[in-house]
């Protein structure tokens, strides 16, 4: 069971990035997805999730018009497309998945609960 961050990288403000999370020994539709990240000197922060009907999704305020989440489920990956990037967005960034604690909402919240962690993909933003 294993979960892979991809698509991380140095970018211009201003710009974009696709991040990609893509699962192993387990079907994503089932579970609830969650991209977190963390800066540093700064306290891990959710950004985004989805639950395990792709129709839930939820986003920080920090994100909210900039970032979109998406799922293939052929090839069992999750997608965090992020526009529009700032220097405050700078940090390292993590999927994770649980079973769903709610049918119809997901929240960046109890982030103890989450069943798998990624590695981790590096974003930078600067100029």
């Amino acid at each position: 069971v294993q979960l892979m961050e991809s698509g991380g990288g140095l970018v211009q403000p201003g710009g974009s990035l696709r991040l990609s999370c893509a699962a192993s020994g387990f079907a994503l539709d089932h579970y609830e997805i969650a991209w977190w990240r963390r800066a540093p000197w700064k306290e891990r922060e959710g950004v985004s999730c989805m639950g395990s009907s792709a129709e839930v999704t939820h986003f920080a305020d920090s994100v909210k018009g900039r970032f979109t989440i998406s799922r293939d489920n052929a090839k069992n990956t999750v997608y965090l497309e992020m526009n529009n990037l700032k220097s405050e967005d700078t940090a390292e960034y993590f999927c994770a998945a649980r079973t769903p604690i709610y049918d119809s909402v997901c929240v960046l919240q109890y982030s103890y609960t989450y069943d798998y962690w990624g590695q981790g993909t590096q974003v930078t933003v600067s100029s």
